[in-house]
Formats: C-alpha cells, sequence, structure tokens
C-alpha cells in the first residue's frame, strides 16, 4: 500500500500499528521514522461543537479554549462517574509501549470526549449534545459516550467519518457496530 500511495499517512498508521499490536515496537518505530523522514502527515483528529453561534474546536489533549479549566474538570468528573459505575476503558485500541496507567491517561484526552465535556458545560439537560468529528471514534470514546448518556439521561449525536451515532440511555443507534 505505501508503495501505491506513499504520501497516504493511512498506510504507514496501519503498518504501525500492526506492528505495534504485535508488540513489534522497533519495526513500529521504523514506519514511523519512515513517515517523518518522507514528509508524510498524519490527519489530526478534530472534534466540533456548535455553541452560542459559533463553532468550538478541539484536538487531543486541547487547552486552547478559554474554558479549559472548566472543561477538562468536567471530564474528569465524568471519567469517576463512569468508573464508578462500572465502565471499563479500552485501553487495547492505544498502541504504545507505555503502561496501563499512561494509556488511561492518553485515552482521556481524545478530542471527543473533551467536546463532550464542553457540550454537558453549556447545553440545558433537555437538548441533544451533537459534536462533528472528522475521524472515525475510537472503541473506548464509544463506549464512554454510551455511559455518559446513560449516567446524565442525554442525548448524544456523533457523526464521525463513517456515521452519525445517536447515544441514548447506554445504547447507540450503530448497535454497536460501525
Amino acid at each position: 500500500m505505501i508503495a501505491l500511495d506513499p504520501l497516504d499517512s493511512r498506510n504507514y498508521i496501519m503498518l504501525s500499528n500492526i506492528y505495534s499490536a504485535a508488540g513489534l515496537w522497533d519495526d513500529a518505530s521504523k514506519v514511523r521514522a519512515s513517515m517523518k523522514a518522507k514528509g508524510v502527515i498524519r490527519t489530526r483528529g478534530i472534534s466540533f461543537i456548535e455553541h452560542g453561534k459559533k463553532i468550538h474546536r478541539f484536538v487531543v489533549d486541547d487547552y486552547s479554549h478559554p474554558d479549559a479549566n472548566k472543561i477538562h474538570e468536567k471530564l474528569k468528573e465524568l471519567v469517576r462517574k463512569i468508573h464508578e459505575a462500572g465502565f471499563v476503558p479500552e485501553t487495547d485500541s492505544v498502541l504504545h509501549n507505555v503502561d496501563e496507567e499512561v494509556k488511561m491517561g492518553m485515552i482521556n484526552k481524545h478530542s471527543e470526549k473533551i467536546a463532550l465535556a464542553y457540550g454537558l458545560l453549556v447545553t440545558s439537560s433537555d437538548e441533544p449534545i451533537v459534536i462533528m468529528k472528522n475521524l472515525r471514534i475510537c472503541r473506548d470514546c464509544h463506549s464512554t459516550v454510551k455511559f455518559v448518556s446513560l449516567i446524565e439521561k442525554r442525548a448524544i449525536i456523533i457523526r464521525d467519518s463513517k456515521r452519525f451515532h445517536q447515544f441514548l440511555d447506554g445504547s447507540c443507534s450503530c448497535g454497536d457496530y460501525w
């Protein structure tokens, strides 16, 4: 695939992920180094939410928003609530050679989780939270949003790169297939 389209970052990411999933960390690192050397840039995950006639944009571990501290406090509160309700994070999608605690920290910084925390802060409890995402939602974020919809009793709609997901009462309209 890389030979067919050497500038498509998805091919490098897929190969790097295959190596990482197999525990071949050196090979995964070589693929990422090759990508960097060729100037191939990975598409950055971005989540958008509209509020107050403005589009608010969030990226991984984003602290650029004027309300960043409130947003991240809300996110910490959400993570605590869903863990207390029995949520188990899906860290197997974090393909880095780090311990479980670091992986949990990494997945809790995804842009859609930050956008969700912001949405909960700024919308009334009777209106749905609508988030747009430029990439596909990961399994952990999908499971997190299901739990949040149940705990917060909120309708949450996320449009990722593949489909619309409507979360309500702990379930998703995709039937967990996307």
